[in-house]
């Protein structure tokens, strides 16, 4: 029985310290490790004539409800139009999507009609390597880019050994259309400045980043989370560096129920538990600092749902001592707030709490069905649109 206890009490300390790690630790150490590094200086735009070629790329499915405003977006954005190509790949679209795209090939608008559905992945692989610019701009059909975002984002290009360069994603509220980055989403930009300085920066934000055509990897079909692993992949083949630029903006809608959400998440975490199995290289120390980013921002991370269970579990064989048993209530505890925090929705300093709770108990739930969803081959490259 000792023995038992002995190893349960070890299991504790490890998954609180694993945990407080991921969430707290690493964040104040990255901040450390930041002080006093400038990071990449952001170039000045060049002018017009000497701009490279880009071409930017929507895939879509069923986008009938928004691909019209998407398009206007993109017919808005500040770039010369004799070194601008505007591409929707509609993946086996059932509704008006091709239609309504179909409209505005008059005006430089050119559609991809895909057929039969295969995916995003498959979307990519099929069109990345039949566009003409030098530089292709991925984004989503839900986003809505600022005027000066593609200036923004190419300038970076000047550079050679720049490969990728991610905008910043700004949620808006779909009813009102302000800003409503919650403390978890700015906690996550934080990072990604951090990593940035550091030259180690992982992935991108599928709704708005760039990168050298020539770099574009050809991805697998059934791949999830292509805008982490595209980026990654070309870091590991050619050590090509990846920069956060947060002046590139893009606007998008929160998901207006939490299931939405949860589901999204859900469909991200497989594809994280998917993607180890092609960015592993990534961990080598010979890789920088991205294999310290990467082991600490993510796979720990990842992991962190497996350190939750492995808490409960220990804490619960040593419920018969005081510190463990008031710990265990202390972990019940949480667990109850971060449910009743789905049902509050006024915006108080406690609420705030409350909610930021129970984003990071359903994240983690997501991400644990996410890995059996994975380990089960149960989850489809495919994506669902998410309702608007």
């Amino acid at each position: 029985m000792e023995s038992v206890q002995a190893v349960a009490t070890y299991v504790f300390w490890a998954c609180a310290g694993l945990v407080a790690y991921a969430y707290v630790f690493y964040p104040v150490l990255l901040r450390i490790l930041t002080v006093g590094r400038a990071g990449p200086v952001a170039p000045p735009i060049p002018q017009d004539d000497r701009l490279p070629s880009i071409s930017v790329l929507i895939v879509a499915h069923n986008e009938d409800s928004i691909i019209r405003e998407r398009v206007e977006n993109l017919l808005t954005l500040d770039y010369p139009k004799d070194k601008l190509e505007l591409v929707v790949a509609s993946d086996g679209s059932l509704d008006r999507t091709d239609a309504i795209v179909g409209e505005y090939g008059d005006r430089g608008v050119q559609l991809r009609a895909l057929s039969p559905r295969n995916g995003k992945a498959s979307a990519l692989d099929r069109v990345v390597p039949t566009l003409r610019g030098d530089i292709v701009v991925l984004s989503d059909a839900n986003t809505m880019m600022e005027v000066s975002a593609l200036k923004r984002l190419v300038r970076w290009f000047s550079d050679p050994t720049v490969g990728v360069v991610c905008g910043r994603l700004v949620l808006t509220d779909p009813e009102t259309g302000k800003n409503v980055d919650s403390a978890y989403w700015r906690y996550e930009t934080f990072l990604k400045k951090c990593e940035s300085k550091l030259g180690g920066l992982l992935g991108a934000n599928g709704a708005i980043y760039a990168l050298r055509r020539d770099l574009f990897p050809g991805i697998h079909p059934s791949t999830i989370v292509d805008d982490f692993v595209i980026p990654l992949i070309a870091r590991i083949r050619t050590g090509c560096q990846i920069i956060y630029d947060e002046s590139a903006v893009a606007l998008e809608e929160t998901p207006p129920e939490l299931g939405m959400e949860f589901k999204r998440r859900t469909r991200i975490g497989a594809g994280d538990f998917q993607s180890l199995t092609l960015v592993w290289p990534v961990l080598n120390p010979a890789q920088g600092w991205i294999s310290f980013t990467f082991l600490s921002h993510k796979l720990l991370r990842w992991l962190c749902p497996f350190f939750l269970v492995g808490l409960a579990v220990s804490g619960l064989l040593l419920i018969n001592q005081p510190l463990y048993l008031g710990l265990f209530a202390l972990q019940l505890a949480l667990y109850l707030v971060a449910f009743a925090g789905q049902f509050v929705s006024h915006q108080s300093p406690i609420s705030k709490l409350v909610r930021l709770t129970t984003m990071f108990a359903a994240m983690n739930a997501a991400l644990l069905v996410g890995f059996f969803r994975w380990a089960t081959t149960r989850q489809a490259g495919a994506w669902e649109r998410t309702a608007r």
